[in-house]
């Protein structure tokens, strides 16, 4: 398995724009399509983002399409987050997550990835 360490998450007024990157251990990252996770108090974790192997594709999820991009650095062993026109309701912990092989529009599911980060803190006021 694929270690993981988020990072770049903090406080932000609504409106403002977070980066979050998620750096991978070892010398296989580009075999694993990446993803991003939230998951705010009382509720269950839910899919952002994910991206393919080679970074040709991406996936979001409705609530933070045309405001968030995920991207990749196979070369960096990196994938990052990029988070604009934040809102209060986007307020939850970010968790990188790691599959190994393919990705489809229906990989969305925490199940369908087996490595995960510890998480990194978003939280934006209104």
């Amino acid at each position: 398995q694929v270690q993981l360490v988020e990072s770049g998450g903090g406080l932000v007024q609504a409106g403002g724009s977070l980066r979050l990157s998620c750096a991978a251990s070892g010398r296989t990252f580009s075999k694993y399509a990446m993803g991003w996770f939230r998951q705010a108090p009382g509720k269950e974790r839910e899919f952002v983002a994910a991206i393919t192997r080679s970074g040709g594709t991406t996936y979001y999820a409705d609530s933070v399409k045309g405001r968030f991009t995920i991207s990749r650095d196979n070369a960096k062993n990196t994938v990052y987050l990029q988070m604009n026109s934040l809102k209060p309701e986007d307020t939850a912990v970010y968790y990188c997550a790691a599959r190994e092989g393919g990705l489809t529009s229906g990989t969305s599911y925490p199940p369908d990835f087996g490595s995960w980060g510890q998480g990194t803190q978003v939280t934006v006021s209104s």
